[in-house]
């Protein structure tokens, strides 16, 4: 689904993803046309984001940053050629997971930072402190005997192999908005779309008209299976149908390959499953963990095309938020049903052997 006209000018030269997957597509500086760029990170998995540069005469505007300094610095570096002649102006960071801005840092104390009121105030809970604390709860576990503990203690780890959070400080967006505003970076008009909550609780998008492009945050997942943390999921399948109805060719998502409109579609129809498949286990009377392994595993989701994407456990999160809206219980959830729902969704991984990364569901893989 990557528009003909896409192509990397700068690779890394990575021969693998962080998480030692063979890469679907090659990371590095992509050139989207129409003096735009994405940042692609290959497959799309924890912390393999996406970033985007818009390109005017004399400034330009930077979609995200990533999880850690290292990862921000290189991708930096790539853009350095392209920034000499219009230093960065604006940075937008699409929502408050750390993935998307805890590379702010690096980021010049004169270029302006802006993200939605909602996101704002959600990036003071996402904190480097959160995730130093929930590697070292990994490495904990993982010194016990096998057995669930030390399965659950692999995969934190081993989703935080990749990174270095001890270096990051962290630096949350200056300014705010909310709804629908345009700003102009050297004579190019961007708009600046809130349609959160959905991921998170402050999602937005970065649409450029004059390209016919949209930077999608994590409303696009594109062979990664999209988590959902805030909902309702009816806002997100809003955001999708807005996508749907914009002039828009090219769309960068928050993880995977860039994609059309035929990707927004694919997303759709993930989550009008899971909707409808949680709305049924629900009626049932089903706990959410038993309803997140049993949609995972039936029949009907296997035969879909999403049930092959990146970290299918992520089921096991969309289905407990789901279930919270069902019940009217929304809102933020404690550090504490944080941890004890990613404990579950890790269990999950290893009754999904098959699936993406490999090496977070193999407690013999080495870290």
């Amino acid at each position: 689904m990557t528009p003909k006209n896409a192509r990397c000018i700068a690779p890394t030269g990575a021969k693998r993803t962080r998480f030692r997957e063979r890469p679907a597509f090659e990371e590095g500086l992509w050139d989207l046309g129409h003096d735009l760029y994405a940042w692609m990170v290959p497959n799309g998995s924890w912390g393999e984001s996406n970033s985007g540069l818009l390109v005017g005469k004399g400034q330009s505007l930077l979609v995200d940053t990533l999880w850690d300094v290292r990862h921000t610095r290189t991708m930096l570096d790539a853009m350095d050629p392209l920034l000499r002649g219009a230093p960065l102006h604006l940075l937008v960071n699409t929502h408050a997971d750390g993935d998307h801005f805890w590379g702010n840092q690096l980021i010049g104390e004169d270029v302006e930072t802006i993200t939605s009121a909602a996101a704002r105030t959600e990036m003071d809970l996402h904190t480097p402190a959160s995730m130093l604390g929930f590697m070292n709860l990994g490495k904990a576990l993982m010194a016990t005997p096998i057995g669930p503990a030390k399965r659950v203690g692999h995969w934190f780890s081993a989703m935080c192999l990749p990174y270095n959070f001890y270096e990051v400080t962290h630096t949350p967006a200056k300014e705010t908005f909310s709804g629908t505003v345009w700003r102009e970076i050297g004579g190019r008009k961007v708009q600046l779309i809130e349609v959160g909550p959905a991921h998170t609780s402050g999602d937005l998008m970065v649409y450029v008209p004059d390209a016919k492009t949209l930077f999608a945050g994590d409303i696009v997942f594109i062979g990664s299976t999209p988590v959902m943390w805030a909902g309702p999921v009816e806002n997100w399948l809003n955001a999708l149908d807005l996508i749907l109805d914009l002039d828009v060719e090219t769309i960068v998502p928050g993880h995977g390959p860039v994609t059309n409109k035929d990707g927004v579609r694919m997303v759709k129809s993930y989550w009008e499953y899971v909707h409808g498949a949680a709305r049924r286990c629900h009626e049932q009377k089903h706990s959410a963990a038993a309803a997140a392994r049993q949609i995972v595993s039936s029949v009907d989701f296997l035969a879909l095309p999403f049930a092959q994407w990146d970290s299918p456990e992520r089921m096991m999160t969309n289905i407990h938020v789901l279930y919270r809206q069902f019940e009217g219980r929304g809102g933020h959830m404690s550090v504490l049903a944080k941890i004890n729902l990613m404990r579950k969704q890790a269990l999950l991984a290893y009754a999904l052997p098959g699936a993406a990364p490999k090496m977070m569901r193999r407690v013999d893989a080495s870290l």
